[in-house]
């Protein structure tokens, strides 16, 4: 096993050498962007863990961030959105759950602006969603009934 990063970029260009034909410079310049690309992971890593300890610390309070018309980022403060899982995921590379997790935000607490959420929720009661459910789950439920054999019955000789 490779020690040095020296070392694990010959390896790796040695592989790729051996099934790919290399000119003398296409060799080098090889190594070195293996070797640009390993220092560059090594600093990435051990860097962050100190950028972890930063995102725990929030920019706002949970009462602050979460508001009527608009909702706040925690981690870059950044605001007037209507709901946060995209940025979440865009921006920081994190689900809603492990923000939640993050922030200890309980799940009680819609990750979305309160007036967005009813403004959806009315919407979908205006347009009889809720019926609509319930009829798809009865077809469902029939469905799965017809597929099932019909019981025998048992009757008991009497003797």
């Amino acid at each position: 096993m490779p020690n040095t990063l020296v070392e694990l970029a010959a390896t790796i260009v040695s592989s790729h050498a051996s099934v790919t034909v290399m000119s003398t410079d296409e060799l080098l310049q090889e190594i070195q962007k293996v070797y640009a690309s390993l220092q560059q992971l090594e600093t990435a890593e051990t860097a962050a863990p100190e950028a972890v300890e930063e995102k725990k610390a929030p920019v706002m309070t949970l009462r602050k961030a979460f508001q009527a018309d608009q909702v706040f980022c925690m981690i870059c403060g950044k605001g007037g959105m209507k709901t946060l899982a995209r940025h979440l995921n865009q921006v920081h590379g994190i689900t809603p759950r492990e923000y939640r997790k993050q922030f200890n935000i309980p799940a009680t607490q819609y990750l979305t602006a309160e007036n967005f959420s009813e403004k959806r929720r009315q919407t979908a009661l205006d347009r009889g969603l809720a019926d609509n459910l319930a009829k798809a789950r009865a077809v469902r439920v029939e469905k799965l009934q017809a597929k099932k054999p019909a019981a025998k019955k048992v009757t008991r000789k009497k003797g």
